[in-house]
């Protein structure tokens, strides 16, 4: 088996969609749209296969800014340490928040964290 895609709920889905599009190199696809249960989503495509669906509904709560059961965060492979400086870096530059590195963890990975516009963590990775 392999995982086909993570699925998210957004508040600002065109925010969160050029975030990932822009920052990220995802390949969006078009917008879907269910009137009739007020939502919409768009599935975001990465080179790899990987997919990331995005989605808004007017009857899903925001989650309290702290740690809950579930999905703590994902990551991204840049491919080496440099890339990971460097792209810690945009991201800075870009201002969102780096929550931490880089830096070598204790379990022998090279990684930064840092949120997306939503407060989602994102950890960047050799």
């Amino acid at each position: 088996m392999k995982i086909s895609h993570v699925a998210m709920w957004v508040s600002d889905l065109e925010k969160m969609r050029l975030f990932y599009s822009e920052y990220c190199g995802a390949q969006s696809g078009k917008k879907y749209t269910n009137p009739a249960k007020g939502f919409e989503s768009y599935f975001l495509s990465f080179a790899d296969g990987a997919r990331l669906e995005l989605m808004k509904s007017n009857l899903v709560e925001a989650v309290p800014e702290r740690q809950y059961r579930g999905i703590a965060h994902f990551a991204f492979s840049a491919g080496s340490e440099d890339e990971v400086n460097l792209l810690t870096s945009v991201f800075s530059k870009g201002g969102f928040l780096v929550l931490d590195g880089p830096r070598w963890t204790g379990d022998g990975y090279y990684e930064s964290v840092i949120q997306d516009p939503e407060g989602n963590k994102i950890e960047i990775t050799i």
